[in-house]
């Protein structure tokens, strides 16, 4: 049966807490493991999280500051350590390969797995594959920054009804979805589109255009919430999102669940961020995300 779940690992900001890692997210799609942003202290919570190397197919590297990046160095070496039979593939903003660099090879040790660099430069596809396509969009930070989404492709829902209505049952039901036509019936006349699947990954930002292209129609949006709306100068000044203007995204593009995260240190809980997100007039499902947290991405409707 294939897994479709977020696997929260970290969910501080700049400076991590007693309760609260640095940045951390494992998608699980199907077959799949995509990890985004591993910051310091990501592999113990991989361990802790019951996740382990061989979970990993790529890693998505946001940009280069260091609670979304400093765990690159272990969780790579692990990925070695470990000897992952299938291919591993790494993107990260061009203009950090450097730091990439470095922290792929920040000590000594047996390099036994291939990893695909596959930096990042511009708005666009970066990965196509049957179960989904990975798109990357820019946003706004001191440094260069992408957020991800996975978007599944469209499928095809048969309609009983409309199929009774044509006398097609059995296996001449499998004939037309296989063919598109089955006799003068199309595929088309019997059937509705199913909508993909679409799950976003907003990290440090301010609001800009590739926040809203990344969220619109996601099932799910993980999106950060660093600071309080009363901070939204600080916010703006740091290039962060407050836990308002993260719901507001999330609410005029439809989302159906929102997981607010990347919290700072200077919140002591996490009540006020679910209400201010409420109060920004978001209606969808909404968790406020702590350390290792498991999220189901929605059913489909």
């Amino acid at each position: 049966m294939s897994v479709r779940e977020l696997v929260v690992l970290g969910t501080a900001s700049q400076v991590p807490t007693r309760h609260r890692n640095h940045n951390g997210y494992l998608l699980r799609w199907d077959g799949e493991g995509i990890l985004f942003d591993p910051g310091e202290g990501t592999q113990r919570q991989m361990l802790r999280a019951g996740v382990a190397a061989h979970d990993l197919n790529r890693i998505c590297v946001t940009h280069f500051h260091g609670d979304h990046s400093l765990g690159l160095a272990g969780v790579i070496q692990r990925i070695n350590l470990d000897q992952v039979p299938h291919p591993v593939t790494a993107h990260y903003p061009r203009s950090g390969q450097r730091f990439f660099d470095r922290l792929r090879y920040a000590t000594a040790y047996r390099e036994t797995v291939g990893i695909t660099e596959a930096p990042v430069d511009a708005d666009g596809d970066l990965a196509v594959t049957p179960s989904y396509t990975l798109e990357a969009r820019r946003l706004s930070h001191p440094v260069e920054s992408y957020g991800y989404r996975l978007v599944e492709p469209d499928g095809r829902r048969m309609l009983p009804e409309r199929l009774a209505a044509h006398g097609i049952t059995g296996p001449d039901v499998g004939r037309l979805q296989r063919t598109g036509v089955l006799g003068d019936v199309t595929l088309g006349e019997v059937s509705e589109v199913r909508r993909g699947q679409r799950c976003a990954f907003v990290m440090d930002t301010r609001l800009c255009d590739g926040v809203h292209a990344l969220a619109e129609g996601c099932d799910l949006l993980v999106i950060e919430s660093t600071f309080l709306d009363e901070d939204a100068r600080l916010a703006a000044e740091h290039g962060h999102l407050t836990a308002g203007q993260a719901a507001a995204v999330a609410r005029d593009a439809g989302v159906r669940h929102l997981v607010l995260t990347h919290f700072s240190q200077r919140y002591p809980g996490s009540e006020d961020f679910e209400r201010q997100a409420r109060a920004a007039g978001y209606e969808g499902e909404l968790t406020v995300a702590y350390d290792l947290l498991r999220v189901p991405v929605p059913k489909r409707r």
